[in-house]
């Protein structure tokens, strides 16, 4: 550290998210962060469209930033800013408001133009240079209908940009129209390999590139506060990172072949493929992961997996079989194992690697002896089996061998689990003491801009193991068991081609 760091030097992380917004600080002596949460409303105006009111994203930046602010013993040396990646937001330069709701993630409506741009032949350009695939997740074909048919008019006034951008702007004072690459990489307008945006496919999908922010990485000083933003002006806004590439920096995996994963409701695997940009992989994305001040960039390929936690809710909710989430470890240890059960749970479709919208949830192996906790465990097991699905597909893909599978996420409380996780895979899996990790990413690529971290291994040093699972060494009931899922998988692919009700 710095002869300016003391005890009470803190960084602010700015985490916005899907559902609300969170302000934590992280503090350099690694004490409990002091941390304040806001939701904000969803609004779903017609079937798959769903929005957000950017300025109330704002205002609940504003608010949770001078909650903690107040609580500090000193100022944040900096700010981070981590957001939900693919949120489309339009504004006005001159003043500042929001002119049009901000077009979620989530969001479905731009699936005809994607269908329309795919059959046309624009799908080998935006694979090769975005790494992307054509689909409405992405940010650019949502920019694209605020122009064609949400009224927002192309001028010298308009900013388009991802959450982050609107948060940037507003902290600055309307100074600062940037974004980082990681942010950029899922517009489907940034090239990965230059780095830049891309004027054929800004043309491609009528999105003007003048619009756009600036491109600077991610751990860099974009701008200082203003005296209107719920902080202290003057503090430097020094970090900015898609959720899942914080995460990744979070969980310090810096090194090629560290990977981590997030159990949530459903899983986001990044592997770390090192500084330069793989070709285009089947079932997966390629991504920026990182920009550090030095120039240097890092890739990841992606994972997505649409159904892990989500499955104990299905069985709290539908099934009836648990009263609560936090049953289903301990029912799932109840028995050694699931007497031959696999749940395959594909309930809208399967994600990476086999990317098959048709594939349905699928039970199979129940015999008369099978109960409850054997339906638990095999759920419990499905996430285990589906992470090393996807893992399995990056290294064969990539040619990068994952060495090390850092874990965060509310499944990551069981123990037994990420034991069977690490045995699939057959490399250690580890569970930091702070599972906070997109929010620890944002602060740490602040912080090092600004000296508080002077260097990776100071972040790697501030990391802590709250436990770690190795795999056994005998490998071969791991992959008999394996084997057997990917037979269950096989049962639930295309289940819903011929299905009326599809």
């Amino acid at each position: 550290m710095g002869d300016e760091t003391s005890a009470d030097t803190c960084v602010l992380a700015i985490d916005a998210g899907t559902t609300g917004v969170r302000t934590r600080a992280v503090f350099v002596d690694g004490r409990a962060p002091i941390a304040s949460y806001r939701e904000f409303t969803q609004f779903f105006p017609q079937p798959g469209w769903v929005e957000h009111d950017a300025g109330e994203i704002w205002e609940a930046v504003k608010v949770t930033l001078h909650e903690v602010i107040e609580q500090l013993p000193e100022p944040p040396r900096a700010i981070g800013i981590t957001n939900q990646r693919e949120t489309a937001v339009a504004w006005s330069r001159s003043s500042g408001k929001p002119l049009h709701r901000a077009i979620v993630w989530q969001d479905r409506r731009t699936a005809a133009r994607c269908d329309t741009l795919t059959a046309d032949g624009a799908l080998p350009i935006v694979r090769e240079r975005t790494g992307l695939v054509l689909d409405p997740y992405f940010s650019g074909t949502k920019f694209a209908w605020m122009l064609t048919e949400g009224g927002v008019v192309d001028s010298p006034d308009l900013a388009l940009g991802t959450v982050d951008s609107w948060l940037l702007w507003n902290l600055t004072g309307g100074t600062v129209h940037a974004t980082d690459p990681s942010n950029a990489s899922r517009t489907m307008l940034f090239d990965i390999r230059s780095l830049a945006w891309d004027p054929d496919l800004c043309d491609l999908l009528g999105v003007p590139i003048a619009a756009l922010p600036s491109v600077l990485p991610s751990s860099g000083r974009f701008g200082i506060t203003s005296d209107v933003c719920g902080a202290p002006a003057g503090i430097p806004i020094s970090g900015i990172a898609g959720d899942q590439q914080s995460a990744l920096f979070g969980q310090a995996c810096f090194t090629v072949g560290m990977a981590k994963n997030t159990y949530g409701t459903g899983s986001f695997i990044l592997l770390n493929v090192g500084q330069t940009c793989p070709a285009p992989t089947d079932g997966m994305l390629t991504t920026v992961a990182w920009t550090l001040a030095d120039g240097t960039t890092t890739y990841a390929l992606e994972g997505a997996i649409f159904v892990t936690g989500a499955a104990v809710q299905w069985l709290r909710d539908g099934l009836q079989i648990i009263d609560s989430a936090a049953e289903i470890g301990p029912l799932a240890e109840s028995v050694g194992d699931s007497g031959g059960v696999f749940v395959v749970p594909a309930f809208t479709g399967l994600g990476s690697p086999w990317w098959d919208p048709y594939a349905r949830g699928t039970i199979i192996g129940i015999s008369r002896g099978s109960g409850r906790a054997h339906l638990a465990r095999a759920v419990v097991d499905s996430m285990a089996y589906q992470v090393r699905d996807a893992v399995d597909a990056m290294s064969k893909a990539s040619g990068t061998v994952v060495r090390d599978l850092r874990v965060d996420g509310g499944a990551s409380a069981m123990d037994a689990m990420l034991q069977m996780q690490a045995d699939q895979l057959g490399v250690t899996v580890r569970r930091p003491v702070d599972q906070e990790t997109t929010a620890l990413g944002a602060a740490f690529l602040a912080g090092l801009a600004e000296g508080v971290w002077p260097s990776l291994d100071a972040i790697t040093d501030q990391w802590q193991l709250d436990a770690e699972f190795r795999p056994a060494e005998d490998r071969l009931l791991a992959d008999a068991l394996h084997a057997q899922w990917l037979r269950a998988v096989e049962r639930s692919r295309e289940q819903a081609v011929d299905d009326p009700a599809e």
